[in-house]
């Protein structure tokens, strides 16, 4: 459950469909609970917050993601893994076989009961080169996790430009781009003077010696002269993706409440004439 259906749960025992009773069993969830000593999983915040909590897997053992991925499976959410290593991996598919171990990204999701409903917001991910896609696929998987319809337009960057252009009609329209490169850092401002819509630009650590691991692209987005770019920290795919998956998915919940509003109306008073 999202803040989403929570809303729309509430509406239900407001309008006498769902009971009081029923709305208090489907919420009654332990809001902490412990697993193995190490870790504390945090089961309300996609209540709160519209997104479960996400297993960051640097620094922690193979068997500590198994168990925290566990625990969240066991209480109905599902599970998103990032930054596993191999090893990590086949050891999460081997332990939960339901699951989509993403190598390039360095993913694992487990998808929660909830998770197969219509998408909400549409977001396009674009790359400047191919040596950026383990950054950008981490963005895509993260926003799909996160209920959008999500594009992924590669290898498009500034020292082609053409490339970018012939594929304004795969991006225009997108509630949210999420723009990842590195070297200097230039194909964020360029695609956020193309777009009406919010430019998440995610710097990767790609490049000769003086950009030095991703902060000459990190400075060059900040100072982007596009004012519908912002910026995350260097190869912060998933930030990016995640910041993207709120700003769309917002964005899809507004389309699908009007249209909810105007169907309701329509049955009320019958279809509109002019």
């Amino acid at each position: 459950m999202d803040s989403h259906d929570l809303t729309r749960m509430l509406e239900a025992v407001s309008l006498g469909t769902l009971s009081p009773a029923d709305a208090a069993l489907r919420l009654r969830t332990p809001v902490l609970e412990e697993t193995g000593g190490f870790a504390t999983i945090d089961l309300h915040r996609k209540v709160r917050c519209g997104f479960p909590e996400v297993i960051f897997g640097q620094g922690k053992t193979t068997e500590q993601v198994v168990q925290i991925l566990g625990t969240m499976i066991r209480h109905g959410l599902g599970g998103l893994a990032t930054r596993i290593s191999a090893e990590t991996g086949s050891a999460l598919l081997a332990a939960y076989p339901q699951g989509v171990h993403n190598p390039v990204s360095r993913t694992f999701r487990v998808k929660g009961p909830d998770d197969d409903g219509p998408k909400l917001g549409r977001v396009v991910v674009i790359t400047a080169g191919t040596s950026d896609l383990p950054v950008a696929e981490e963005a895509r998987v993260t926003a799909e996790a996160w209920g959008c319809e999500v594009t992924l337009i590669a290898d498009v960057g500034v020292a082609g430009i053409h490339r970018l252009f012939n594929r304004i009609s795969s991006f225009s329209g997108a509630d949210a781009l999420v723009v990842v490169a590195g070297m200097e850092g230039a194909l964020p401002s360029v695609v956020g003077g193309l777009v009406d819509c919010p430019v998440i630009a995610v710097p990767t650590s790609i490049g000769y010696g003086a950009n030095f691991g991703g902060l000459a692209a990190l400075l060059g987005m900040l100072n982007s002269c596009s004012s519908n770019v912002v910026t995350t920290n260097i190869d912060a795919g998933f930030n990016g993706g995640h910041v993207a998956g709120l700003i769309a998915r917002r964005a899809g919940q507004a389309r699908a409440s009007a249209k909810d509003t105007q169907s309701s109306g329509e049955s009320a008073h019958g279809p509109a004439t002019h």
